[in-house]
């Protein structure tokens, strides 16, 4: 049996196959397109090839789920650290965690970090007390608890009249707050 080129039929479905690759090659490229627009680019300057685009692709993906399980592991051991806690201090009555603090100069500002367990709510008053006592002005106090532990920031101004005097109020604020903590731990 033979086929004749000329058959109508023939060149309809020949048109129609081309129209339909056509059509396939032009949605594949609209979706390497928007793939494309999708991933940052490091070297914008140069044109890249479709498989380099590929590449970068699959690299940026392979960069975002080492990503996503490193930051998973990081909240379930921050969940489970936490659980832990809870289970300790419900079990025992009291946190395992110590009072600490950490004191940051910032020009003529102080930025004082405070973590207690939340049965030690003294200690943020006294430290206040303490600031006032050292002729500090309070700007801003906040907290937040997570678990049985609290977490306190307080910033605060010293006296600006001179630099040495500046210098003397920050170290006897440090010395008294960390004598005060260590002294509330012992």
């Amino acid at each position: 049996m033979e086929i004749s080129n000329n058959n109508p039929n023939n060149m309809s479905s020949r048109t129609d196959r081309k129209l339909i690759e056509r059509n396939r090659r032009n949605h594949m490229k609209a979706l390497y397109s928007e793939l494309n627009s999708l991933v940052p680019h490091y070297n914008s300057r140069e044109s890249i090839s479709l498989p380099d685009q590929l590449g970068e692709a699959a690299n940026y993906i392979k960069r975002l789920q080492t990503n996503l399980e490193r930051m998973k592991q990081r909240k379930d051991s921050l969940i489970s650290g936490g659980q832990t806690m809870n289970i300790a201090s419900s079990s025992t009555g009291f946190s395992p965690k110590v009072p600490q603090i950490q004191i940051h100069e910032m020009g003529s500002s102080l930025v004082i970090g405070l973590t207690t367990d939340t049965h030690s709510r003294f200690i943020f008053n006294d430290t206040i007390r303490i600031l006032h006592e050292e002729g500090a002005d309070i700007v801003n106090a906040s907290f937040s608890v997570v678990g049985n532990t609290a977490f306190h920031t307080i910033h605060l101004t010293v006296g600006e009249l001179t630099p040495d005097y500046h210098g003397a109020a920050v170290t006897r604020i440090a010395e008294r707050l960390n004598k005060f903590i260590y002294d509330a731990h012992a």
